[in-house]
């Protein structure tokens, strides 16, 4: 450090010496939030304000002469007011009768679009810094388009496009190769089959160009990899740092989905999706995302299926998403099972309005997505006469001059439901509506177009009380913007994840995954009005929530390209695996998944393998491998012609070494048979792909009653890097002892789970286990 001099050693002696006493001095003043007995105001004050205010007066001045320091005085979401205070100023104040409780400021910091935090990525340790972000992986996505100007795709700080990358930028109607970036680094549309079918894309509100009118696929891209954007948003909603699940990996947009005014809606032909995908893998993406599907046919007439074999012979891995067709079973698409098919699951997050009622304060926060950040201050609420709830919120049981100016509220009623009580806002003059119900989480973003919010039943009827309570005319006060996290149960199956078996292949699982679907914030075109507000306005927006199978797919195509950055050698069967046998079944309250349409435990059927964990998918322990061979064996065993199997394949240059149902596939389906009990064996081979010499995993079999499971070998052993190891599982479902334990549905989904643990390791290699009739009962 250097001779300090004596004189200048003093001096840096005196000045620390005054930093600390300043520090010491200012450490003592601090911000509370103070809880007062809003009974207890005298009434000598006009305004609870005046009282706050005078009560701060009255306490003594620090030691430094400072004086306490009111900030707000609350009125409606809390009684009492917020203020600097020193210890002895909030000591003195404690002592008063009127004082309540007393609150520590604390420091709320913006939080992501919820799903990268959701799903455990962090930025100093796990998939994220070891994967480098997805630097330099390049994600190919076929939807909509992309609109380039998105803060989303900027490429501050990016390095140069990788230099294997064959693609480019094609120009259009209001799209030029400048657009792209190190970030987007190519765009292209393919709409000649959707031409052939009368699309006109110069008498439509779509671009003959690769930008995006929709919205859907700017959403998706950015889900995938966009590049961090603080400060994004929903109308006040959702408020946070909107970021890509590999926000340094690259896009390419293939945009494959038009908007034709003859058609009346967004369609792709198949054509069309063939050559995206063609073009995909001949300019070099490592990772596909498709977030569309055709309807279930054989797969020699699936372009997504065809297009996709052709990826994974390349390595390339492919995502999509499961479909929208939930809750019932049999209502999956992108079946084949090269693809990696994901379902949608919700995230921890409420976005809703807060609700103040009477004078008793009573409060609660229900579900709403209003786009206004509205504050309904003090407004008269009506609810009917006395305890005659029942028909108050039917259409023809109100009169539109007594909720003129109000806010209605509508108790939950078994004869009607709450999408029905919604029609009552149609009546001009009323302010807004306060609904209770438990079908709120139902709700999609755009059934709120006005003012309402839906609280559960139990608020509900604290609210209710305090109506029915009060001796006269009752105000409320409602505040919309409001976003809650930590939410529990979290995940669940969406209502509309489509569900298993694949009807065309029902002897591999499907969905294989659960991913965040369930309103997802991301990038937005923002020309076109998203948001609805009123009968016929829609708001603009740069940040969307959508949900959807559509957005839980690029979640699943963004931790693809991570585990590829950090792993380029593994093959697509086998990111697949390490995601599928890492994934959780076990919520947030560690209670198994939920179904949200009948709120009890899903079963594989509903959610695949569970819900995907990034974090742990980078380092599986072992994996359930395959190469295109064994896909085309499968084929063969699903009697194939030999025309049909060259369709999928690409080739004639194959051969059917042995056709076989069985793949080695992270999963293992029971399909029932016409008799009372079926038996099923699945042979798989286990690659070890942790960097041990010696490793052995001992396995653990969990089945209910009604279904037994026999394994051999119980212990597998492996030595050394990308050994192998074989094993045998036998499962018999006893059908008569399984009704007799519980009803089940059409498809059954009786279930259970085989377990390896590594001995005196960490790892564990879960699957699942899964009963389930090949076709819907009739």
């Amino acid at each position: 450090m250097g001779h300090i001099p004596p004189y200048k050693y003093l001096l840096l002696i005196c000045i620390l010496l005054f930093t600390a006493m300043s520090e010491s001095l200012s450490s003592d003043r601090r911000t509370y939030i103070i809880h007062m007995d809003k009974s207890a105001m005298p009434s000598t004050f006009s305004t609870h304000h005046d009282w706050y205010i005078s009560t701060l007066s009255s306490l003594s001045s620090a030691d430094d002469g400072m004086s306490p320091t009111h900030l707000y005085s609350y009125k409606h979401a809390f009684n009492g007011f917020s203020a600097v205070l020193t210890k002895a100023q909030l000591e003195e104040l404690e002592s008063l009768p009127s004082h309540v409780a007393t609150f520590p400021e604390s420091r709320g910091h913006l939080h992501t679009t919820r799903t990268p935090k959701f799903l455990g990525l962090n930025k100093h340790v796990g998939l994220w810094p070891t994967s480098k972000f997805g630097n330099d992986i390049i994600i190919g996505v076929l939807d909509s388009g992309i609109w380039p100007e998105s803060e989303s795709f900027n490429d501050k700080n990016m390095p140069p496009v990788p230099s294997r990358w064959r693609g480019v930028c094609e120009s259009g109607t209001d799209f030029n190769a400048s657009y792209c970036n190190k970030k987007l680094i190519g765009a292209r549309k393919f709409s000649e089959g959707m031409k052939q079918q009368g699309l006109n894309i110069s008498n439509t509100d779509d671009y003959d160009s690769p930008r995006d009118f929709m919205g859907h696929g700017t959403h998706t891209s950015s889900t995938a990899a966009g590049s961090p954007v603080q400060k994004a948003d929903y109308f006040g909603y959702a408020k946070g740092t909107a970021i890509g699940i590999a926000p340094l990996a690259r896009i390419a947009m293939y945009k494959v989905l038009f908007f034709g005014s003859d058609l009346k809606s967004y369609d792709a032909a198949a054509t069309d999706v063939l050559a995206g995908m063609d073009q995909a893998i001949e300019d070099g993406v490592d990772v596909l995302s498709l977030s569309l599907g055709f309807i279930e046919t054989p797969f020699y007439e699936n372009p997504i299926a065809i297009g996709a074999f052709a990826a994974i012979k390349k390595g390339i891995f492919v995502a999509c998403s499961a479909g929208n067709g939930g809750p019932h079973g049999y209502t999956m698409l992108n079946g084949a099972p090269w693809l990696t098919t994901v379902g949608a699951g919700t995230v921890d997050r409420l976005l809703g309005a807060r609700v103040t009622i009477g004078n008793d304060v009573v409060t609660v926060i229900g579900k709403s997505v209003y786009p206004e950040n509205l504050f309904l201050s003090e407004i008269p609420v009506y609810f009917g006469q006395g305890n005659r709830s029942k028909e108050i919120c039917e259409v023809n049981a109100i009169n539109p001059k007594d909720v003129e100016g109000k806010i209605i509220f509508c108790d939950h009623d078994v004869e009607s439901n709450v999408f029905a009580q919604a029609s009552v806002l149609d009546f001009k003059g009323m302010v807004g509506a306060i609904f209770s119900s438990n079908d709120g989480e139902f709700f999609r973003v755009h059934d709120f177009n006005l003012p309402f919010v839906i609280v559960n039943t139990k608020d509900g009827y604290l609210l209710k009380n305090s109506i029915l309570n009060s001796s006269g005319n009752l105000n409320v006060s409602v505040t919309f913007g409001i976003t809650l996290i930590g939410i529990k149960p979290a995940p669940k199956v969406a209502y509309f994840s489509s569900r298993g078996p694949d009807i065309r292949s029902p002897w591999i699982l499907k969905p294989d995954l659960l991913a965040p679907g369930r309103d997802i914030l991301a990038a937005w075109v923002p020309n076109r009005g998203f948001a609805p507000i009123g009968d016929n306005d829609y708001l603009q927006t740069d940040y969307a929530l959508v949900s959807g199978t559509s957005m839980s797919c690029p979640h699943v195509a963004g931790i693809a390209a991570l585990l590829k950055a950090i792993h380029p050698d593994w093959s697509p069967a086998a990111i697949r695996s390490a995601m599928m046998t890492t994934a959780y079944v076990l919520d947030n309250t560690r209670g198994r998944i939920i179904d949200m349409t009948t709120g009890v435990a899903g079963t594989p059927l509903d959610f695949g393998a569970g819900h995907i964990d990034p974090n742990k998918a980078m380092d599986p322990g072992l994996v359930y491998d395959m190469v295109p061979e064994d896909y085309i064996n499968y084929l063969c065993a699903m009697n194939y012609t030999g025309e049909q199997i060259q369709t999928i394949v690409g080739t004639t240059n194959y051969t059917c070494q042995y056709a076989s149902l069985d793949l080695n596939y992270p999963s293992f389906i029971v399909i029932l048979n016409k008799t009372n009990t079926t038996t099923t064996s699945f042979k798989r081979l286990l690659t070890n792909v942790a960097d041990t010499v010696n490793s052995s995993y001992q396995a653990v079999i969990e089945v209910p009653m009604g279904m037994k499971a026999s394994l051999q070998p119980p212990i597998l052993s492996f030595t050394g890097l990308f050994s192998t190891a074989e094993f045998e599982l036998t499962v018999e479902v006893d059908l008569m002892e399984i009704d007799s334990v519980t009803p089940q549905s059409d498809s059954i989904g009786n279930y259970g789970f085989l377990s390896w643990y590594e001995v005196n390791g960490t790892h564990v290699v879960r699957s699942p286990i899964v009963s389930a009739t090949a076709s819907p009962k009739t």
